[in-house]
């Protein structure tokens, strides 16, 4: 005696209907999405260029005094004259997870403050010193690379919702 069959028996879905479910569900969610800038957020004059690094294993202390020396010293520079609002350094509490554990993040007041400046470079220089400028980049050109890889770089500007 055969098995009984199923009241109702859904026809045999092929890929193509999966992919034309799936088209419909996309075209919903961008038709939901009608912000508009200005009227339904507000986007940052101020701009946070971020550095990701993947510092190698039992590195980050030594990676780190190399930065105060080199990276950081020359951030102070800058924040005291102006030319940056802030810097920060983020590192992650799981460093041998993902692509990487360090950021570097400064923080410029808008685009301006991205461009390059005769005066702002010159009174950079005035105030970090020739000598030591030729310093920080020796130390870091010699010992940074054995410690780490770049491996990105980012631009952020902060959205706030309305």
């Amino acid at each position: 005696m055969p098995a009984e069959q199923p009241a109702f028996r859904p026809a045999a879905r092929g890929p193509f209907h999966f992919i034309a479910i799936a088209a419909g569900l996309f075209g919903v969610s961008i038709a939901s999405a009608d912000l508009e800038p200005f009227k339904d957020y507000d986007i940052s004059d101020t701009v946070r260029s971020v550095t990701t690094i993947k510092v190698d294993s039992n590195m980050g202390d030594a990676y780190l005094e190399g930065i105060r020396n080199t990276w950081a010293s020359g951030m102070e520079v800058s924040k005291d004259l102006g030319q940056i609002e802030d810097y920060f350094i983020y590192a992650s509490e799981l460093p041998e997870s993902g692509e990487f554990n360090l950021l570097l993040v400064v923080r410029f007041a808008n685009d301006a403050a991205l461009a390059p400046n005769e005066e702002r470079y010159d009174a950079f220089m005035q105030a970090f010193g020739k000598a030591r400028s030729e310093e920080t980049t020796e130390f870091a050109q010699e010992n940074h690379p054995a410690m780490r890889t770049i491996t990105g770089e980012y631009r952020f500007r902060q959205i706030t919702l309305k």
